[in-house]
């Protein structure tokens, strides 16, 4: 199988590709694996150091807005994976124009070329965030989109554009939908590298509001396996949720940081909440698990192996975050 990873040097999709590299996916261990990526300060080729040299590699620096490009690269590969986005909040309410762009316009450019080139499977890879804010239960995959943020907002509008082009073309398309991931390899600006690294140099710790904000959390390795199961078994125009094993408030996950990093409170600073702050995310992954999705790593050791890696790579991070 020939795979083309959108967004492949990023922090989730690079996960995605070392793993599909190293057979950690049964049956696809022969994949031949097309990174495409743009490098914005997000995607990193030394997320991919570890399978650079391998036979089934090749990386194309490149935008998935630039339809030219894709019509010279989608025709040979089977599937196409869409992780490619603008994905954090805070800069989206500071600037929502790249996430327009990125997160629906590429989406369209992309599958106008899967179109074309006649792929045989797309898979949209998104986020819990498009549903907005739950106080009690459970999103399923029928809830109503209401999405909140800028972000959020296009990558409804990403979901959505492909939803029609599997209707109106017939493109054998599902959407991924996933809670809140941590693990190696995440760029710096996010929850849990954030918290870690700035302990690990010695730096309080920023918490939004009152802390009682509620995110789910999974590990990177058990998104990319869900991501993997659609692919492999997911039905047709649909979608599909990945949900990890535990559910926290914000204040009680800062407390499970401090404890992997051996730091107290002392070291939390309350800062001005977030504009719209939703309140709490929930994703019902049932049927995921109809297909024998389970996640793998629970939050206690994920986030244990987590804290030591950003203390084993501090070459990895500490220039992301200017530290000479």
């Amino acid at each position: 199988m020939k795979v083309l990873v959108t967004g492949g040097a990023g922090f989730i999709g690079s996960q995605y590709v070392r793993m599909l590299l190293t057979g950690a996916f049964a049956g696809q261990e022969a994949a031949e694996v097309s990174v495409l990526d743009k490098l914005t300060y997000a995607g990193n080729l030394a997320n991919l150091s570890p399978v650079r040299r391998l036979p089934g590699f090749r990386f194309i620096r490149g935008d998935i807005c630039d339809g030219k490009l894709l019509a010279a690269v989608v025709p040979d590969h089977d599937v196409v994976v869409n992780f490619a986005a603008e994905s954090h909040v805070d800069r989206s309410i500071d600037g929502a124009a790249a996430f327009v762009e990125t997160n629906v316009k590429g989406v369209q450019v992309l599958l106008d070329a899967c179109v074309n080139a006649g792929t045989k499977r797309f898979i949209q890879v998104s986020t819990d965030e498009v549903y907005g804010s739950i106080a009690t239960g459970s999103w399923t995959e029928g809830a109503q989109l209401d999405p909140r943020s800028p972000y959020a907002a296009a990558k409804a509008g990403g979901d959505l554009i492909a939803q029609a082009y599997a209707h109106t073309h017939g493109i054998d398309m599902c959407i991924t939908r996933c809670c809140n991931n941590y693990g190696p390899y995440q760029f710096p600006e996010k929850a849990i590298p954030l918290f870690v690294t700035n302990l690990l140099s010695g730096h309080t710790i920023p918490l939004y509001g009152d802390g009682k904000n509620v995110r789910s959390w999974v590990h990177v390795e058990d998104h990319c396996r869900g991501v993997q199961l659609v692919l492999d078994r997911g039905a047709p125009g649909e979608t599909y949720h990945i949900q990890g094993d535990v559910e926290l408030a914000n204040e009680d996950l800062t407390k499970a940081v401090l404890r992997c990093c051996g730091a107290d409170w002392s070291m939390v600073e309350y800062v001005q909440d977030r504009k719209g702050h939703d309140r709490r995310y929930s994703l019902d992954d049932s049927k995921l698990r109809r297909l024998g999705y389970r996640p793998s790593i629970t939050f206690e050791d994920g986030l244990a192996s987590t804290v030591r890696w950003y203390a084993d790579n501090r070459p990895w991070w500490e220039p992301l975050k200017g530290i000479a």
